[in-house]
């Protein structure tokens, strides 16, 4: 897949060896997600710290046992709390269990709070799936721009429709992107920082 794009073959030369992010399968690997939804990576690895620290919050019934109080205090905002109890539910009733790529990403994206983003995020991330693209990602949006000489961002329909090249392992060029992302914009990725 790398040597059948040129582009992606490069990055490796300019950014050096790729890191092989990973995230907890499972509750914990979902509850991650919605923690850094929509807000930096440092301010993300920050509350996953103080959450982390909470006895329980790492399980379904130990974070739906917790007060509010005490997950706002751990910094998650009132809808992430919400939505961190919604994903406890679904765990706990059993509704999200193994399935293919987009039966998976049909049932995460169902538990409010959770989107396709999210979903695809988690599949890659924590299940190691093979052939994933999180096309709605704004950071493999501007490293695709960047990489293949673009005048914009393309949208995620044409990002999608960019990736198809890459199948069957559109999760390794994501992460190859990802990677070209971080070397031109100095940025850490989440993993970067202790939790």
């Amino acid at each position: 897949m790398i040597g059948a794009d040129p582009d992606l073959a490069t990055i490796l030369e300019r950014a050096g060896p790729l890191p092989w992010r990973t995230r907890a399968p499972g509750f914990p690997g979902l509850l991650q997600a919605i923690v850094a939804q929509m807000i930096s990576n440092q301010a993300a690895a920050a509350i996953w710290g103080r959450l982390r620290a909470l006895p329980g919050a790492l399980r379904p019934d130990g974070l739906l046992a917790l007060p509010d109080d005490s997950l706002r205090g751990a910094g998650l905002s009132r809808p992430k709390v919400a939505h961190a109890r919604l994903l406890a539910d679904a765990f706990q009733s059993g509704t999200l269990e193994a399935m293919g790529n987009d039966e998976a990403i049909a049932a995460i994206a169902s538990v409010k709070g959770l989107g396709i983003w999210t979903a695809e995020i988690y599949l890659l991330f924590a299940l190691q799936r093979l052939d994933v693209f999180p096309a709605g990602d704004i950071a493999l949006a501007a490293a695709a721009a960047e990489l293949k000489g673009l005048a914009a961002r393309p949208d995620p329909k044409a990002l999608r429709v960019l990736a198809e090249s890459w199948r069957p392992a559109r999760s390794l060029a994501a992460r190859l992107l990802w990677h070209h992302w971080r070397y031109l914009t100095g940025r850490p990725a989440l993993d970067d920082f202790p939790a």
